[in-house]
């Protein structure tokens, strides 16, 4: 699919089938949106950075009441332009207009306000503040030259009740769940008069049910005339909550269409510009392990903060899934294993050898590598260089006193770089300067280094474009037939379809397990705590 070729699709093309996309606008009010101008406009808008085009000649239009998707692979355009529509920068080349009226200059903040606001993945809620305080911030009531706490705790609990969102006005944003927290921003965004909100990975670090949840808030707000970009890698969510979708690809606009006219396959080919879907090897067609194989990773009665009585094995060239909604504990015992967090009680053995608790040193010596679940706080220094975070755990065996010199960790970055696949201009480029694709396989480079006999990769593809979730995925078929072990810690589908086993996490607990080959509501109503086989 060309961008020549697919500027703006209205019906489906003869022969697609269309995707069923969530009933969220009747069909009397989706006849009103096309007639009415749209909320926002981006007309002929092109960025560019030095040499570097960030955008070029995008063109999308957002109508009113529609929840619409903006997806493309890590590096496409889609930050640059939501910088854009909310006034944070200015464009080289075409316009911005809301409701067919040209934007604000930039300077005007206020007008920006009223017209736009983007609730960001890492939450720009202040958390020692209360949830009245961040909803006025730098606009508190004044009574005689001070601030009047009574009438802003009273209007906060109005804008709360006006929008039905339950949390107390006296409450610290801290103390709040994620999801509580967007809903807090939204509500801020919509008392400065926005009707346009931007959502940048609302579902990142959200579980099954707080998804839920919020997809539900946002068609009742749709309801009430507001309307969202909603960003998102997880193309599902768009085929739940959204109505129209916009594919950048390459910093250009390749489609606009419904939905519904748009089928996962041809959605994914349109990011990608190549045909077909995600590729990832499916655990039920290898052939079962030898009898006999050793066992690589024991876990025994393990017991943390939150689970208990963990046990299970991962033999080697074996690839086991966990899974489990994100409050289910799974996150925890993946961490124990690798040393990053201190269970209670239990054991770990790798090889036989139990391993120390708590000590990510001993878990590295004894032959565990790990891509932790957050790549910024604990998997990259961002100041440095790939060669620099790739060969950090090797610095010792490159170098005396582990001071690795420059070429020897350059000429490791470079061996990566080419394994898999990172596309950057070499090894001494910082990572900062990586798309979140290209940052992960830095990790994942820096998780191989030591040469591990277990592999422990927590969310490995959260926050990736497709491409990069082939490439990641790639490496653990590539780390099996090397007769190591695997362990994918993981809430996405993809990520589990290469394990030979699933387990299944509820409320600390192993609650049951699938062999390769499950299909996907079983496996979604287990992580769920629902039994569709009951009798």
């Amino acid at each position: 699919m060309s961008a020549e070729t697919s500027a703006e699709m209205g019906d489906a093309p003869h022969g697609s089938i269309p995707t069923a996309a969530s009933g969220v606008a009747a069909d009397a009010s989706a006849r009103g949106a096309r007639a009415a101008a749209p909320v926002v406009e981006a007309l002929g808008v092109g960025k560019r950075f030095g040499s570097t085009f960030a955008l070029r000649e995008v063109t999308m239009r957002v109508m009113p009441g529609e929840s619409h998707a903006l997806v493309g692979r890590n590096g496409a355009g889609k930050s640059t332009l939501v910088s854009i529509l909310t006034g944070l920068r200015k464009p080289d080349t075409g316009e911005v207009r809301f409701a067919g009226m040209p934007a604000p200059p930039i300077a005007d903040r206020d007008a920006w306000r009223e017209r736009v606001a983007c609730v960001y993945q890492h939450s720009t809620i202040i958390r020692d503040l209360t949830v009245a305080e961040n909803l006025f911030i730098n606009r508190q009531p004044e009574r005689r030259g001070v601030i009047d706490w009574r009438a802003m705790r009273r209007d906060a609990r109005a804008l709360l009740d006006h929008w039905k969102i339950g949390v107390r006005e006296d409450a610290r944003a801290g103390d709040l769940t994620v999801e509580a927290r967007q809903l807090v921003e939204i509500a801020r965004a919509l008392s400065y008069g926005a009707r346009f909100i931007i959502l940048d990975e609302p579902t990142a670090q959200l579980d099954g049910e707080e998804i839920k949840r919020l997809f539900t808030r946002i068609t009742e707000l749709q309801r009430e005339g507001v309307t969202f970009l909603f960003i998102s890698h997880h193309l599902q969510e768009v085929y739940e909550i959204c109505q129209a979708v916009t594919v950048l690809r390459d910093a250009r606009h390749i489609v606009s269409a419904p939905v519904a006219a748009l089928p996962r396959e041809r959605l994914i080919e349109a990011m990608t510009g190549e045909r077909g879907g995600l590729a990832v090897a499916d655990a039920a067609a290898r052939a079962p392990l030898p009898a006999g194989t050793p066992v690589a990773l024991d876990v025994v009665g393990l017991t943390g903060a939150d689970y208990t009585g963990v046990s299970f094995q991962v033999k080697r060239g074996e690839v086991i899934g966990l899974t489990g909604a994100t409050s289910s504990g799974r996150t925890s015992v993946a961490e124990a294993i690798a040393g990053l967090r201190k269970p209670q009680r239990g054991e770990i053995r790798v090889a036989g050898a139990r391993l120390p608790p708590g000590d990510v040193p001993a878990a590295l010596a004894r032959g565990i590598g790990c891509v932790p679940k957050d790549r910024h706080h604990e998997g990259l220094v961002l100041t440095q260089s790939i060669a620099e975070n790739a060969s950090m755990t090797i610095a010792r065996t490159l170098g005396r006193f582990g001071i690795a010199p420059p070429a020897k960790k350059n000429a490791f970055g470079r061996r990566m770089i080419e394994a898999l696949g990172i596309v950057a201009p070499g090894p001494d480029h910082p990572v900062s300067g990586l798309s979140g694709g290209n940052q992960q396989k830095v990790v994942m480079a820096r998780a191989l280094a030591t040469d591990p006999q277990v592999l422990v990769l927590i969310d490995p593809t959260a926050g990736v474009d497709v491409k990069s979730k082939e490439a990641l995925l790639s490496v653990v078929d590539r780390v099996r037939d090397e007769g190591k072990a695997v362990l994918v810690v993981s809430g996405e589908l993809d990520d589990l379809r290469t394990c030979d086993r699933v387990l299944v996490m509820f409320r600390g607990q192993i609650a049951a397990e699938f062999d390769a080959g499950w299909q996907d509501h079983d496996l979604i109503a287990s992580v769920e705590g629902v039994s569709l086989h009951e009798e």
